[in-house]
């Protein structure tokens, strides 16, 4: 048998070992639980132009009340500007095909613009994903209307866009009324109604 300072000795080491397994445990399962409660549809902004939600970064209040006279890309590559040739006011959607909140939204604005397309102009503007990409994306959730590139981010920089998706309400003057990030059918209805004046 070992002397009894060699005993204590060693015992001294599996005590401090016992007790940095233990608060290895707590730091362990409080970093599992903060992976978990982060983990449903959150997007960290780890790249440019994730959504982060809840608690994230949002965007700043709007520089101006105009839209923005930019040039876009349509999906055949074609320049266009918004304020080109239509009399409508609009809905501007502002999204991309990895944005969660996006994804989920899309298919409540194609429901609502088969409805109200012939009152109210819809337009999609993404910053991220290729024509093909944009396209087949939307097509899949039934979205009909009219989708726009800002690939240099032009239109998002002019807004100071920072989070998606960002969601515009635009009278026939170009007149920017109205800005909301997430949005679900009943409340797209709503702020056509109030914004506009439009109802189904």
């Amino acid at each position: 048998m070992g002397s009894p300072a060699r005993l204590r000795a060693q015992l001294s080491v599996l005590l401090v070992a016992a007790v940095l397994v233990a608060v290895g445990a707590v730091v362990w399962t409080r970093l599992a639980a903060d992976d978990d409660a982060s983990s449903g549809d959150e997007v960290r902004l780890d790249t440019p132009g994730a959504y982060m939600e809840p608690g994230g970064p949002t965007n700043p209040p709007l520089p101006t009340d105009e839209l923005p006279d930019v040039e876009l890309v349509g999906a055949d590559g074609s320049a266009v500007r918004l304020g080109d040739g239509d009399d409508r006011p609009m809905v501007v959607n502002l999204w991309y095909s990895t944005c969660p909140p996006c994804a989920r939204e899309l298919a409540d604005f194609a429901d609502v613009e088969s409805e109200l397309g012939d009152q109210v102009r819809f337009v999609g503007i993404n910053p991220y994903d290729t024509a093909a990409a944009m396209e087949r994306f939307a097509a899949d959730r039934g979205v009909q209307f009219e989708l726009l590139r800002d690939p240099e981010f032009a239109f998002a920089d002019e807004l100071r866009i920072v989070a998606y998706p960002v969601t515009l309400f635009v009278d026939a003057d170009g007149r920017i009324l109205e800005r909301t990030g997430p949005i679900d059918d009943g409340e797209l209805r709503q702020e056509i109604s109030e914004q506009f004046g439009i109802t189904t």
